[in-house]
């Protein structure tokens, strides 16, 4: 019998530019640290963040880093989703903080409404009402 997956555990994230991608995590987003430690024998940081006290994403900095390319639509990853009670509240503060925001559409098969953006490397993110 196969074994349960009780649920997703973290999301990692390579940043390119750490502190810039440590910002827009905490402030513009809103994520709370929860540890960040310096791993001297790799010369990287690791920025451990609750998402509203339930899920973790783990941010990096690798001294070394490529770059990859990445839009929805890319193989791989497509995103990285976060869910919201109020999306065009989010549509105007990603906006006022200088985030460049898609419009907000209507999934046509949940008819709820989201909209795609980028954090500081490019990796697509995307706000979803639930």
């Amino acid at each position: 019998m196969r074994p349960l997956i009780d649920h997703i555990h973290h999301v990692a994230i390579i940043a390119g530019d750490y502190e810039r991608s440590k910002e827009f995590y905490t402030r513009i987003l809103g994520f709370e640290v929860l540890q960040e430690v310096w791993r001297a024998e790799r010369q990287s940081w690791k920025l451990d963040l609750s998402v509203n006290g339930q899920y973790q994403i783990e941010l990096f900095s690798f001294p070394d880093c490529r770059e990859r390319a990445s839009y929805p639509e890319a193989k791989g990853l497509r995103h990285l989703a976060f869910a919201v009670k109020d999306v065009d509240a989010w549509h105007i503060w990603l906006s006022e903080q200088g985030v460049a925001v898609e419009a907000i559409r209507v999934d046509e098969y949940t008819n709820k409404r989201f909209f795609f953006f980028n954090d500081p490397d490019g990796q697509p993110l995307e706000i979803y009402a639930f």
